[in-house]
């Protein structure tokens, strides 16, 4: 059986506000570059539109941590799988991701990345559950708040599924 999936967020709407950051961003980043580091898998559909839509010089890198596994709640044990091939000395460092929930995963991840001594680190999220968080992070970029529950799309996924829908769906899982 199929996995039920209900619209949260239509596609417009992402890409509106996705816009919105980009030009925030763009403004706060004025006459500077901006070293983008996309947290994988999640984060890269949205860091890419992010990215298109910025105006400063952007160059990119990849990270991919993981907290969840095929679970669709944090375990709490953070593992970086993959990490940056570029240093960030001295640069204005954006990281981009997905979704903030317990908040556990940045909260290790951040203070790991102030040690590699960029000139700043900001953080641009898609999406926030304040009401899942566990530890605080400081989120200066932000799409949306959101309700406590199970989204897919735009990147984010269920067991490596539905990453590539356009919109932010509740995912309704079967029980089986």
């Amino acid at each position: 059986m199929a996995d039920k999936i209900s619209v949260m967020i239509p596609e417009d709407e992402v890409n509106a506000k996705i816009r919105e950051l980009a030009e925030k961003i763009s403004r706060d980043y004025e006459g500077k570059e901006i070293h983008i580091i996309c947290i994988l898998k999640g984060g890269v559909f949205f860091a890419c539109e992010l990215a298109k839509r910025i105006t400063v010089p952007v160059s990119l890198d990849f990270m991919q941590v993981s907290s969840y596994g095929n679970a669709t709640s944090s375990s709490g044990i953070v593992r970086i799988k993959k990490d940056l091939d570029d240093s960030m000395e001295d640069k204005e460092v954006l990281i981009v991701e997905d979704i903030i929930d317990s908040g556990k995963t940045l909260h290790y991840l951040i203070p790991v990345l102030k040690q590699r001594n960029p000139k700043s680190i900001r953080l641009c999220a898609l999406l926030n559950k304040p009401d899942r968080r566990e530890a605080e992070v400081e989120i200066d970029y932000l799409g949306f708040d959101i309700p406590d529950e199970f989204v897919v799309g735009y990147g984010l996924d269920y067991a490596q599924k539905y990453r590539n829908l356009p919109y932010i769906g509740v995912i309704e899982l079967d029980a089986e």
